[in-house]
């Protein structure tokens, strides 16, 4: 039985003898030149032209899916990989190595402890930076006083130096040495009461005279200015008759300041005991105590007379259970 001859392809004579016609229809079988990319000879003039070229027959009976233009094959649609022999790519074996996540308990564990000590570290480290921080933000006149407090300190600090040397010398030169200490212990219990407010004082020093028409001083302008003056070096102050000490308390009551719930109003006379040159100086830095009292409205003076007396005392209280351990 022979088939119709179809346009464009061989006739039954090209075929081999005993192979059928049919054959041609199915597409040219594997191996065969036309399957390699061999071009067909063009058609003769007058005959239509050849049709598209059936897809090729897999050999297992399939059809094979018809090349892309860009010469690339699409993946099946299984998702199986077109070419076993491929090795995977980086990102797929990363992708792999992290999920599905695979983190035991251990390793939960250790992250924990690791982010603690991470988080502790750097709260740490802000805390130390934060004394700089505020020094690289302060004011220039803010600056020259914190170094000028420092200076006084330190002098003062050689000054007590030197004077513990010498009375250690004195100790242990004197022939007398029992009545040296009785001396010198004397001289220390002077200090201590003078420091306490117990004893009446008198020396060098310079007063601060605040008056407060509008009345807008309140305890805490009168702090800054004790602190101010302690932070100067003085030893012995007193505000109009109240004797200031560590544990002196400043408090607004009543539209007025009370120092040691004792009423105090203006003009508030401080008086205070100290080497003049750092005292005043203190007092006048841009910024501190007496520019800020005069941006509130308030009158200040500061003298510097020969001799300054603090004679308001505090009363003697003894304790109750402590004592003296020889």
């Amino acid at each position: 039985m022979q088939s119709a001859e179809r346009p464009g392809a061989a006739g039954p004579e090209d075929a081999a003898p005993g192979v059928p016609a049919a054959r041609d229809a199915a597409g040219p079988p594997p191996g065969d030149p036309d399957a390699a990319g061999t071009p067909r000879d063009p058609a003769p003039a007058g005959r239509p032209a050849e049709s598209p070229e059936r897809p090729d027959t897999a050999p297992d009976g399939g059809t094979d899916p018809p090349p892309s233009p860009d010469g690339v094959t699409d993946a099946p649609a299984d998702g199986t990989a077109q070419d076993p022999g491929r090795a995977p790519s980086g990102a797929a074996l990363l992708r792999a190595a992290l999920w599905p996540p695979r983190a035991t308990r251990s390793q939960l564990v250790v992250a924990a402890l690791l982010f603690a000590l991470g988080l502790g570290l750097a709260i740490q480290v802000r805390a130390a930076g934060s004394d700089d921080t505020a020094l690289r933000g302060a004011r220039p006149e803010d600056l020259v006083r914190i170094l000028s407090d420092l200076d006084d300190r330190t002098a003062r600090l050689d000054d007590e130096k030197r004077q513990l040397e010498a009375q250690r010398t004195e100790l242990e030169t004197s022939s007398d040495q029992a009545e040296e200490a009785r001396r010198q212990n004397e001289e220390r219990e002077r200090r201590l009461g003078v420091l306490a407010g117990t004893v009446a004082a008198e020396g060098p020093g310079v007063t601060l005279r605040i008056g407060d028409p509008l009345g807008v001083v309140g305890a805490d302008m009168l702090l800054d200015a004790v602190q101010e003056l302690r932070a100067a070096g003085a030893e012995a102050i007193q505000i109009n008759e109240v004797r200031i000490v560590a544990e002196t308390a400043f408090t607004d009551r009543n539209g007025g300041v009370r120092l040691d719930d004792e009423p105090v109003s203006a003009p508030y006379v401080v008086r205070a005991i100290g080497r003049p040159q750092d005292l005043e100086p203190a007092l006048n830095i841009p910024g501190g105590v007496v520019q800020s009292l005069e941006n509130d409205s308030a009158s200040v003076r500061v003298d510097r007379p020969e001799r300054v007396t603090v004679d308001a005392l505090r009363p003697t209280e003894l304790p109750d259970y402590a004592q003296s351990s020889p």
